[in-house]
C-alpha cells in the first residue's frame, strides 16, 4: 500500500478539524434581520385594547409622521423595564403606538397604571396574528415606521436607555 493512501484518513481528519476550528473562530452572523425592513407594514386593524385609548391599524401608521410600534404584553417581564424607557422616548417627541399581545384589558390597565403609559394608541392582538405578520418572534419588539407606513428598523428585545439616541436618530431619519 502506498504511503499516500495510508495517510489519507489522517489528512482528512486534519482538514475536518481545521474547518471546525475556523468555523468556531469566525461564527456566523447571529443577528436576526427583518424581512419587513424597507417594506410596508402588513395591512391590519386591531380593536382598542383599553376603552380609553384608540385601537391601531396599518392606516394609522401612514399619516405622514414617523413613529414606533411596540409589541408588548403585561405578562412580559422585560416589558416592565422597557415601558419606562419608552416614556423617555415619548418625552423626546417620539410617537409610540402599542400592540398588546395575548393580553386581557384588566391586566393591561393594571400594568400601565403601575408602570406608566407611553402609548398614543394600543391595539389588542389576542391571537398574535398581527405580531406574526410583522415577523415578530416575541415580546418586547419594536419597529420604527416612517410616515408612509414603511418599516425602517426592527429592534428585537427590550429597549434600554443606552438605545434612546439611536432610536431618536432613526425616527428623525424616517421623516
Amino acid at each position: 500500500m502506498s504511503r499516500a493512501v495510508r495517510f489519507a484518513p489522517l489528512a482528512l481528519l486534519i482538514l475536518v478539524v481545521a474547518a471546525l476550528v475556523w468555523r468556531l473562530a469566525t461564527p456566523a452572523d447571529t443577528d436576526v434581520h427583518s424581512r419587513l425592513v424597507n417594506k410596508p407594514v402588513p395591512a391590519f386593524s386591531l380593536p382598542a385594547a383599553l376603552p380609553r385609548k384608540p385601537g391601531l391599524s396599518s392606516a394609522d401608521l401612514a399619516t405622514g409622521k414617523p413613529r414606533l410600534v411596540n409589541v408588548f404584553a403585561s405578562w412580559c417581564v422585560p416589558c416592565i423595564t422597557e415601558v419606562k424607557v419608552l416614556q423617555l422616548l415619548r418625552r423626546s417627541g417620539v410617537v409610540i403606538d402599542g400592540i398588546a399581545v395575548r393580553d386581557r384589558p384588566d391586566d393591561l390597565a393594571a400594568f400601565l397604571a403601575e408602570n406608566g403609559d407611553p402609548y398614543a394608541r394600543i391595539g389588542s392582538d389576542t391571537a398574535s396574528r398581527v405580531q406574526l405578520a410583522l415577523g415578530s418572534s416575541g415580546v418586547p419588539e419594536t419597529f420604527v415606521v416612517d410616515g408612509r407606513g414603511i418599516v425602517v428598523k426592527q429592534i428585537i428585545g427590550d429597549i434600554r436607555e443606552d438605545n434612546i439616541g439611536e432610536i431618536v436618530q432613526a425616527v428623525r431619519e424616517a421623516r
